[in-house]
């Protein structure tokens, strides 16, 4: 029986969050504007539910902002390129998936930043699914640009806020949030929507949230493989879809330094800064289906890996790399749920950094 790796990109193999990176470069006080934005995405995706809105579709609206500041196609490879962050062991824990399987990449991520990669990793491009587009397609003129500037410097003035958990709707923010989020309404939908550049949110579309799971489906259809034989990794909020997909058809999900978006609907968590243990979780799923790498995320210890068909080679990889004490693997329960994603958000800004880690 046949079955797939698919994972996430940002988070799972890199340390980046190109997007923000981007940002952050060719806009002034771009990571703060990126922040500011992502929450507002968070609120859209999560709690008001937009009509049309993605996960993630934070890297289409910060898309003007790029083009004002005259951000390009090439500049925009060249910098993701320069500025690429693997996770530790990523391309051997790809190839060694890749001799076993089919493997994919879907990620919300620019293609300019993953065919930077692609290239990196030596992973095929034709597998894939991202957020594809021709910033240098469009032209504003002086007028907009100097009109997008001005809005984008008092975006970035606006307050950072946060959003508890369970919240269910907008008057369970604070007032502070819910003056925001209308201040952000009117910049996004009201002025930017009707310029030129506005063109570019009718025409590019953000491989995040729904995209994520319609592409577990086509590449199910593709190869002629069952839902419920798909492996898939993810990290936030632009993989609850396709997490939520894949648990209702019985494939296998799982967390790698994942927020609370994606350890709450995951089979497995993960808190590693090594790659290696997704390749653990990997070679035993592909060789002998979701419950014996459940079986193992349940008993994760030294002796239970030295005891399991897991490739020899991969665990003394492992053990090497922790000689006193393992990554945390755990399968996610209601009654572990709360503290594992604690655990993991906190573990995640360690990883990755408190401005990338922070990001829904």
């Amino acid at each position: 029986m046949k079955r797939l790796f698919v994972t996430d990109c940002e988070g799972p193999i890199s340390r980046n969050d190109n997007a923000f990176e981007t940002t952050a470069h060719f806009v002034p006080n771009g990571a703060r504007l990126f922040t500011v934005i992502s929450r507002y995405d968070d609120v859209l995706a999560d709690i008001t539910k937009k009509p049309g809105h993605r996960a993630g579709d934070t890297l289409k609206l910060v898309l003007p902002f790029l083009k004002a500041y005259d951000a390009t196609d090439e500049a925009m490879h060249g910098f993701s390129a320069r500025n690429l962050v693997l996770i530790q062991g990523a391309r051997d824990s790809l190839d060694h998936v890749r001799s076993m399987t089919d493997a994919f990449i879907v990620s919300t991520s620019y293609e300019h930043y993953m065919k930077a990669l692609c290239l990196a990793v030596n992973f095929p491009f034709k597998n894939v699914y991202c957020t594809r587009f021709r910033l240098d397609k469009y032209s504003i003129n002086e007028s907009e640009k100097a009109s997008l500037k001005q809005i984008a410097e008092e975006i970035a003035k606006l307050p950072v806020f946060e959003i508890p958990t369970n919240v269910k709707s907008l008057k369970d923010l604070s007032k502070e949030a819910q003056n925001t989020i209308q201040r952000l309404d009117e910049f996004f939908w009201n002025r930017i929507m009707h310029m030129e550049s506005g063109q570019i949110y009718a025409e590019v579309k953000s491989v995040g949230g729904i995209e994520k799971a319609e592409a577990m489906e086509k590449i199910s259809s593709k190869l002629n493989v069952r839902l419920a034989d798909i492996m898939y990794v993810g990290d936030s909020i632009t993989d609850e879809e396709a997490f939520k997909l894949l648990r209702k058809s019985g494939g296998l999900t799982m967390s790698f330094n994942g927020n609370q978006y994606a350890v709450r609907n995951a089979d497995i968590a993960i808190l590693s800064e090594n790659s290696v243990v997704t390749a653990i979780i990997a070679d035993l799923f592909i060789r002998f289906g979701k419950q014996s790498a459940l079986a193992l995320a349940e008993n994760w210890s030294r002796q239970t890996l030295q005891e399991s068909q897991v490739s020899k080679r991969l665990i003394n990889r492992l053990l090497q790399l922790y000689p006193s004490e393992l990554p945390k693997v755990s399968r996610v329960t209601n009654q572990n749920m709360e503290d594992l994603t604690d655990e993991s958000s906190e573990f995640r800004k360690r990883v990755r950094g408190e401005a990338i880690g922070g990001l829904g």
